[in-house]
Order: structure tokens, then sequence, then C-alpha cells
């Protein structure tokens, strides 16, 4: 408060100071000089007063910017979904193989097939994967720039670059299995839990959300993960935003849905039947809901979870 007093004073004066400056020199006959400087002193505290409000209005205008471009990710996103399930049966992007388990990384994400990549045992089966990992085949397949699961919003947060990582006798980005070795950094969008027995697949209820901003219960790249006890969906509009995806600034969360649409919604309880698409069902609770942790898995098969990769520690 003292120092919005002092500055409101310093405006004054120097307001005072130019209009004075300015009086002087109009009636020295011309013996006074300095009239510019006597102008910027008079107006330089209405220019400082408009940018006080151009200002903010400018990072509006950036976080508008911010969320445009990250719906069109996941608009890009949700179509190179459906082309990979035309080819692969139906089945959306799915790392590993059926009974893959969700771990922290994979056995080698440069490996030179499938199987190396993702520990399978000797029948195809078992092994860990990321959430990455299975977006990442859009891009070993589907050839989706990196970039596109980029939020800006979401500080830390970069394209993947095999460079980065040094791979030896590197071929391109379709060579690869995953964003790198900590795929949490290259990659903003949470997907709706592929392992487990309730993955989604083309046949599913076309209201269920498939991909969205990162879950706010998980740590980002430069960010911690929200305090979820100061979250109340029927509460406060503080305590009810206070679910929303950070990297658009607790405003809401670009999400994607099985129907291919995406939009941009202010409560994360966009699911079936108000299902909050960042929290686990607690019994019948699916509203509120719980945090997701890793390992978590959907209630059932309308539990819309989405989750994405922790970041390494």
């Amino acid at each position: 408060m003292i120092t919005g007093l002092v500055t409101v004073l310093a405006m004054g004066c120097a307001f005072l100071a130019g209009i004075a400056g300015l009086f002087d020199i109009a009636t020295s006959g011309g013996r006074r000089t300095g009239y510019g400087f006597a102008v910027i002193g008079a107006a330089a505290p209405f220019f400082l007063v408009l940018g006080l409000f151009y200002v903010p209005t400018l990072g509006g205008v950036q976080h508008t910017a911010y969320r445009m471009t990250c719906g069109t990710n996941l608009s890009r996103i949700g179509k190179a979904m459906l082309i990979y399930a035309n080819d692969y049966g139906d089945e959306l992007p799915l790392a590993g193989e059926r009974g893959t388990a969700w771990g922290s990384g994979l056995n080698d994400w440069t490996a030179a097939n499938r199987s190396e990549a993702f520990g399978l045992d000797p029948k195809n089966a078992g092994g860990q994967a990321t959430i990455g990992s299975s977006l990442y085949l859009l891009v070993r397949y589907r050839g989706l720039a990196p970039k596109t699961f980029v939020c800006d919003g979401d500080r830390g947060t970069r394209p993947f670059d095999p460079n980065e990582h040094h791979t030896t006798d590197d071929k391109g980005l379709a060579t690869h299995w995953d964003f790198g070795r900590d795929p949490a950094e290259h990659c903003s969008y949470s997907y709706h839990m592929p392992y487990g027995p309730h993955r989604l697949t083309t046949a599913s209820e076309p209201g269920m959300a498939i991909a969205a901003d990162r879950n706010p219960w998980f740590d980002g790249p430069r960010w911690k993960a929200s305090d979820f006890s100061k979250f109340q969906w029927n509460g406060t509009t503080r305590q009810q935003r206070a679910g929303n995806a950070v990297a658009h600034w607790l405003d809401g969360q670009n999400v994607l849905f099985l129907d291919s649409h995406t939009g941009f919604v202010k409560r994360s309880l966009c699911g079936i039947g108000d299902d909050n698409i960042y929290t686990l069902w607690d019994g019948a609770d699916k509203v509120q809901g719980i945090p997701a942790q890793f390992g978590s898995t959907p209630a059932n098969v309308f539990d819309s979870l989405l989750v994405n990769d922790p970041v390494a520690p």
C-alpha cells in the first residue's frame, strides 16, 4: 500500500513539474529551452496509467493464445488417434502389449524392437510402459511432430529432441519408443489410463474423455501438484478452480473426447454423469473422487481417468 502511495505521489510531482516547465518556457520569451523534456514529464503519468491497464490485457491475450494452441494440439492428437485405431483393429494407442503395466520407464526407449523396448517376456506379454510411450506411438507411426504434445502454458515442458539425449546411431523420431528418458518433460497431456481392464476403444462411450491437459494432482516439470484438500467441487469458485489444470492458470482445461471433439471446459467434472476426469471414483462419489496416483486404474468403463507420467525425481 505504501509503495502504491509513493508511486501516485511521484506521478503527481512529475505531472506538476512538467506543467510548470511548460509554463516557464512559454513565458520566457525564448530564453528557456527544454520543451520536449517538459512535455515528457507532463505526459509520463498518463502513459504509466495506460500501461497499468494495457499490460494485464496483453497477459490475457497471451493466455488465450496458449489455450487455443493447446486445443489445436489436442484436436490433431485426436485425429491421429482415429487414424491409428483404423489401422490397428479399433484399438487406441497402447504401448507394449496386453498385460503391460504402467511403469516409471521403459526397459530401453531406444531399442531396436518392441520386445526389448518394453521388456516383454518370450510370449510377447507383460513388461512395463509409460503413459508417454503410448502417446509416442502417434509420433512413431503417424508422424505427429513432438511439438504437438507441448502446451505453451505448461512451464518447463519442451518438444522432444533425440539429440538432447546423445543417442547413438539415431535414425530419426520413428526409431524410438518414448519421449526420451523422462517423458514428463516432453509431453503436456494426460491420457485415459491405457493399461488395465478398462482401457478405451473406438467402441466405448463417445462422451468419454480421452486426453486433456496435465493432471493437476501430479508434479509438473516446474510446479508441484495441486493441494487436493483445497478442492471442493460444490464449494466457492476458488475451491472449484483448485481442481483445474495448472497449465491454464486454473481457469480450466482443454479436453479431447472419444467422439473426436475438443473443448475448453471450466471444470474438470466433464466426464459422463459429471465424472471428474482427473480423479478416481471414491465409492459412489465420482464427482469429487480421490486423487490418482502412480499405478491407479479406472473404477469401471465409465470412469474417465486421465493421467500422465510423474516427473522423474
